[in-house]
Parts: structure tokens; C-alpha cells; sequence
């Protein structure tokens, strides 16, 4: 489990396709062991092997199918986090590293001294996307201020542009996204006492 407060911007430093998997090398600043979880763009990775200053793991064509991790390519800049510690304090929100699907950045620009992001969504992740809400967007834990049918509104403080991915983001781009699994837990259980009846 994380909390969408990213560590980190990690560089991407090899990419190597294979018939069932594809090799994904990266240089984080901080350390990790082999096995442990991180999540890369908010989607939960395993660590299989760390030496030299860099972490490598091996990233399964579905995942790359349903996440952005596809785009990445030697230099590309990964949002990084560690999971939550049992003892650590909750700064964010329950983030599971389970993408819900991809969305297209249909706006990003300076208003001021912040930044504005819209995010064009799916129907499968609009349907939990609500005014003051939390969301994760590349694994970054941020809050809705505005949203419509297919698109939501962020607004983005200088400090949180400047340590994530978000400082390389232009209109276009592909962004993982996984609404709060709180709203998806309470529809199920919704669901099901319907279903009761």
C-alpha cells in the first residue's frame, strides 16, 4: 500500500523488450532490496534486482498494455514511492498501486504562481471522480476541484510539480490514473444489500 506522496522523480535508464516481459532499469535516489514493492507511475512493481546505484524490474505486457509504463523510454522521468510503513504517518490517501486505466492530459499550464492539469478519463474512472475527492494520477495522490462527464481538474502547487514527473508532463501525454478505493469498496457493498432485497 502507498500514499500517492511521491519520493521522487527517478530516471528511466534501459528499457529491454522480451517475448513475455520487458526489462525496465531505473535510478532512484534511494535504496530498495530485491522483492521489495514500489510503485513506478503509481503502478505496484517488484524489485528483482538492485545494484550500482539502480533498480531493475520486470514489467509484464498487460501491464504495460493498460499503463503508461509503455511510453517510457530511456531518460523519461518515473514518479517513485515506497510503500507505507505500518508505523508512518498517512499523508495522502490509500493508494493500492492498481491502475484503473489511462488518461490523456487535455490541459496544463501556469495560472499564476500554480498550475492547472485536466485530465481527460474514462467512464470506468469518472464514475468515482468527485468534487474534493482524491485521486492518483501517475501515482501522485492529488485532489479534484472540478470535473465533468469525461475530464477532472487539479490544481498543482509549484513544490509538487517540481519533485514529480508533472515538470516533464505536456497536453497529450498519457497518465496512469486509480480513483479511491474507499468509493469503489462502498459500491460493492451498496451492490450488494441491492441485491438482497
Amino acid at each position: 500500500m502507498f500514499t500517492g506522496i511521491v519520493e521522487e522523480a527517478g530516471k528511466v535508464v534501459a528499457i529491454r523488450p522480451g517475448k513475455k516481459s520487458t526489462e525496465l532499469i531505473l535510478q532512484p535516489k534511494f535504496r530498495a532490496r530485491v522483492g521489495a514493492s514500489v510503485a513506478v507511475n503509481g503502478t505496484c512493481l517488484t524489485v528483482v534486482a538492485a545494484r550500482a546505484g539502480t533498480l531493475r524490474f520486470d514489467v509484464l505486457n498487460e501491464t504495460l498494455r493498460v499503463t503508461n509504463l509503455g511510453d517510457l523510454r530511456p531518460g523519461s522521468l518515473v514518479n517513485l514511492e515506497r510503500p507505507l510503513r505500518a508505523n508512518a504517518g498517512l499523508d495522502g490517501h490509500f493508494v493500492l498501486g492498481h491502475v484503473d486505466g489511462t488518461g490523456r492530459v487535455r490541459r496544463w499550464e501556469q495560472v499564476g504562481k500554480d498550475y492547472v492539469l485536466e485530465v481527460n478519463a474514462p467512464a470506468s474512472v469518472m464514475r468515482y471522480v468527485l468534487y474534493k475527492g482524491s485521486i492518483a494520477v501517475d501515482g501522485i495522490s492529488l485532489t479534484v476541484a472540478d470535473a465533468g462527464k469525461t475530464w477532472f481538474r487539479i490544481w498543482i502547487i509549484p513544490h509538487t510539480r517540481a519533485i514529480t514527473n508533472l515538470q516533464a508532463r505536456r497536453v497529450g501525454d498519457r497518465t496512469n490514473l486509480e480513483a479511491d478505493i474507499l468509493g469503489k469498496y462502498v459500491e460493492k457493498l451498496l451492490a450488494k444489500r441491492r441485491r438482497r432485497r
